[in-house]
């Protein structure tokens, strides 16, 4: 077990103390073809869409969630790429949506400069960057420029093509020195240091051991002084352990959570938001050795 370092994140209406309670992340899938099943994409029907996108939403706030992550681009494995115009039309209205009727931070899952922008001119204020081992300058100047918080994850080549020819020669050691250099990359450019976050990328281009190594090996990420993101929910890697379908890996993810945040976690991304508060909770109350609400 590790003791969480203490870290802030400041966005433009929230600020989120992290280390004493895990924070935790909900995901909202604006798609048709998310791997967990779970997409709000109603045949292009955006009336529909918001209506199901919202109700989602309240439910993963009633249940818990301090953040909503909202994706119009699936990331699974082999996943297809969707143009910015489709995928700006998916989620803009949904966040418009949410900003509108709920008082909770919004997240944008995006790594399309454009994409991103008119999702914080519509009230996000974090985005969710799968290619943040990238340096491309004119997406992060536009995160400095709107004073958003930016999650940097680890992932190698695309959602197309990660899971081809993995290979490291230390996976903790190498990813950890790739986000090493997107944080100098991010204050470089003018993104404060209360504004960044790492995510190492479960099953973003590693095998089941190298997600097994990283989960066990999470504290090692701390030495690079940021909050820690963890998203392992319902992934393949739980389901080639358990020989699970993704809509039977519940317990299997309340494993991985409880392991991240006994690591280190400080922050985590979960479609069950309920189980996972609780096992949060609990995790919590363990490490701090009092009641954790």
């Amino acid at each position: 077990m590790t003791t969480r370092k203490q870290h802030i994140i400041k966005t433009k209406y929230h600020t989120f103390e992290l280390g004493q309670r895990t924070q935790i992340m909900g995901i909202i899938n604006v798609t048709p073809d998310s791997f967990s099943s779970d997409g709000c994409l109603v045949n292009r029907d955006m009336s529909r869409t918001k209506t199901k996108a919202l109700r989602l939403a309240r439910k993963l706030v009633k249940d818990g969630a301090d953040i909503l992550d909202v994706g119009g681009e699936s990331s699974r494995p082999g996943a297809p790429a969707v143009c910015a115009k489709e995928e700006a039309e998916r989620i803009i209205p949904v966040i418009r949506s949410l900003k509108k009727n709920l008082a909770v931070s919004i997240s944008i899952d995006t790594y399309k400069t454009s994409v991103a922008q008119q999702a914080l001119d519509e009230g996000a204020t974090i985005v969710n960057y799968i290619k943040g081992c990238q340096k491309d300058k004119s997406f992060l100047k536009m995160v400095r420029d709107y004073d958003a918080a930016i999650v940097l994850m680890h992932m190698r080549g695309t959602p197309r093509s990660m899971q081809k020819k993995i290979r490291y020669d230390n996976v903790v050691e190498d990813i950890k020195k790739r986000l090493k250099n997107s944080i100098e990359n991010c204050l470089e450019i003018g993104i404060k240091s209360h504004r960044i976050i790492i995510d190492p990328g479960i099953g973003f281009g590693k095998t089941v051991e190298h997600n097994l190594q990283i989960i066990n090996r999470l504290n090692n990420f701390s030495s690079l002084n940021q909050p820690l993101l963890i998203g392992t929910s319902r992934k393949s890697f739980i389901g080639k352990i358990l020989d699970k379908p993704v809509d039977k890996r519940l317990m299997g993810t309340a494993a991985s959570v409880a392991c991240s945040i006994l690591r280190g976690a400080h922050i985590i991304r979960v479609h069950d938001v309920k189980h996972m508060k609780e096992v949060s909770q609990i995790t919590d109350s363990i490490i701090n050795e009092k009641i954790m609400n």
